[in-house]
């Protein structure tokens, strides 16, 4: 079980949004991601979640002093739309690139990114809100517009494009600190072969302990409790491996 550490970040500063909205500034990326790197994280996870909704330029430099200082994995997102927008971003610091619009612009992005530079540098993110019906429908654009896909049958298609691994985000759940979507989690766990990142809902360490249990993701992506010092890394994994949940150490 990997446990990354989710910057949301409206450039220059990581916000933390509340259904992916009122964005509260909580400091600099670069700082942040040290912070969590020095606390044990497996990886960070970098979303510049404004580039896509106002249409503009990825923000390179800030990517470029985040990867400075951390020696785990890099994720980066945000405005990606483009093949050349991967390359830019590999020779910017990030080992891995996350896309969410442009791939729903043009899902055959996957299909290229992951014949170029390898599936397990592909990313897909989901923002995934709930249906009357049960279901969960894909939105774009840092949760704002309805994409009409169905969230367990685009999981199953970015899979098949070649993605290497889904970072599966709950609007309805985001910020709210009050646990995890875990029959969406867990449908879309059972749905592909790839390993699944959930994010959305931590306000405690119980909540952090039954999704792991629960639905069995391969990574679990902390902010709030994070970022509102609730907890720690180093306490996460530590309460995990107390439960029985097999963490790196």
């Amino acid at each position: 079980m990997r446990i990354i550490a989710k910057l949301d970040v409206k450039p220059p500063q990581v916000v933390k949004p509340v259904h992916f909205e009122g964005l509260r500034k909580i400091g600099s990326p670069d700082d942040l991601a040290f912070k969590y790197y020095e606390q044990g994280a497996d990886e960070i996870s970098y979303i510049d979640i404004v580039a896509s909704l106002y249409r503009r330029e990825i923000l390179y430099n800030f990517i470029s002093e985040t990867a400075k200082r951390i020696l785990v994995p890099f994720a980066v997102g945000g405005g990606v739309r483009s093949t050349d927008d991967f390359s830019k971003l590999f020779h910017h610091g990030a080992d891995k690139v996350v896309i969410n619009t442009g791939a729903h612009e043009d899902p055959s992005i996957i299909d290229a990114a992951a014949k170029i530079f390898g599936g397990q540098s592909v990313v897909v993110n989901i923002e995934a809100k709930s249906l009357p019906d049960g279901s969960w429908t894909c939105y774009t654009d840092c949760g704002r517009i309805p994409s009409g896909r169905d969230v367990v049958e685009w999981a199953k298609e970015a899979e098949s494009r070649g993605a290497g691994e889904i970072l599966l985000q709950s609007v309805d759940c985001d910020g709210r600190q009050r646990g995890f979507d875990i029959d969406l989690i867990k449908a879309v766990v059972d749905s592909v072969n790839i390993p699944v990142v959930a994010a959305s809902g931590a306000g405690t360490l119980a909540d952090i302990l039954d999704v792991a249990q629960q639905a069995g993701p391969s990574g679990i992506a902390l902010a709030s409790v994070l970022h509102y010092e609730k907890t720690t890394i180093s306490d996460v994994k530590r309460f995990l491996i107390e439960h029985g949940v097999e963490v790196a150490v």
